[in-house]
């Protein structure tokens, strides 16, 4: 479908498909493999300046454009969802920033995220507060000029390999969670240090790691907002993110749609291609639909977030839980067109598979996303009587 692109999307979607074909493409296999942080590759998005999508020019960027975002996170995602959560997460460390920093702390950080010097990440997740902000256990106690942080957060993208964290903690845990506040905190601070890298089912090619805070002290300067916001930068974060989350889960379908199309014309079974029985082209066409019907749904929301609609809660719920469910329904029935040689190592399909998976689990678990999109709803109609 025709989308109406402009000539500077067109030239983002074509810059980040070359990327996608020539570079990432043919280490997708190998990332998996060795679970390594592909550096190499993200030196080729920053030099073709993609990280500068959601950061504003002044600072370095190319103006926030959450569409943008979606289309470089999509295409990238066509051959690696591992390698793309890589970039799109450092998206999702400095959108914080961007949305809530004043102006000392965006001349500080932006201009290195903006060109890639740096790669971001958002800490909100702890072992017991995932889907429940208000279950924060790490503490950020105001001493002077400074505030000492003390806690652990598990399951971070890009922990450990990015430079610049976002980081929710208690200030005041008698508020619920209108006492968490966010702050950003450098890799290198004393007090901060990393626990295990995680062994992953899927996106293997990023790196999750705890955050340990013993004692980490950091200027007052590096709170974000004021005290009590934590809540409000996170939902606010998530709702410009969602929309990239649900890209990436668009670029793994599309991906795994394209693999299964092309080894439906070539599998040849009773004398004649696979893609002439009528079992195989509804599957196909299914998937087809569904990856088109996501894509209407993501790109609508992220130009809602880029015409200024404050309230988008909602859609970009929607558009995260919707297209993610695609990605999993499509890259499984991929999969069974391959049949048994989509379970095996030697075809990507099965990498598909497993990188969908988590699309429904991070940044909100689906289940939660059908919560918000619901109580939305209920408010909606109680506000229209």
């Amino acid at each position: 479908m025709d989308y109406l692109l402009s000539d500077e999307q067109k030239m983002i979607k074509e810059l980040a498909h070359k990327i996608a074909e020539e570079k990432i493409r043919p280490v997708a296999a190998k990332y998996d493999q060795s679970e390594e942080y592909p550096w190499d590759v993200i030196k080729v998005i920053a030099d073709a300046g993609l990280f500068g999508l959601f950061i504003p020019e002044e600072y370095g960027g190319m103006s926030v454009g959450v569409l943008n975002l979606c289309i470089a996170t999509e295409e990238l995602s066509r051959a690696c969802g591992g390698i793309a959560v890589c970039y799109a997460a450092s998206a999702l460390g400095t959108f914080p920033i961007v949305l809530f920093g004043n102006d000392e702390q965006k001349k500080k950080y932006l201009p290195d995220l903006a060109s890639g010097k740096k790669v971001a990440a958002f800490a909100i997740t702890e072992p017991e507060a995932g889907s429940d902000a208000s279950a924060t256990k790490t503490t950020a106690k105001k001493e002077g000029d400074y505030y000492i942080l003390n806690g652990l957060k598990h399951f971070i993208t890009n922990g450990g390999d990015a430079e610049t964290y976002t980081v929710v903690a208690m200030t005041d845990k008698t508020r619920g969670a209108r006492g968490a506040s966010a702050f950003i905190v450098e890799k290198g601070t004393p007090g901060f240090t990393f626990g295990k890298k995680e062994e992953k089912f899927g996106i293997r090619a990023s790196s999750t790691r705890e955050l340990i805070f013993t004692d980490c002290k950091i200027p007052a300067k590096n709170l974000l907002s004021k005290e009590g916001m934590g809540f409000i930068v996170t939902m606010k974060t998530f709702d410009m993110s969602r929309p990239g989350v649900a890209a990436q889960a668009l670029g793994i379908a599309q991906g795994a749609l394209e693999l299964a199309v092309r080894y439906a014309k070539e599998r040849q079974q009773f004398g004649k291609s696979i893609s002439s029985f009528q079992g195989i082209q509804w599957m196909l066409a299914d998937m087809a639909t569904e990856v088109e019907a996501a894509r209407g749904l993501v790109y609508s929301t992220a130009r809602m977030v880029d015409a200024g609609i404050k309230d988008v809660s909602r859609e970009s719920a929607m558009a995260k839980m919707f297209a993610s469910d695609v990605a999993m329904k499509v890259t499984v029935d991929a999969l069974q067109i391959f049949g048994g040689y989509g379970y095996m190592r030697d075809y990507p399909i099965e990498k598909y598979v497993r990188d969908a998976k988590i699309t429904q689990i991070y940044e909100g678990t689906n289940q939660v996303q059908r919560n918000i999109i619901a109580l939305q709803l209920i408010k909606e109609m109680a506000r229209s009587k």
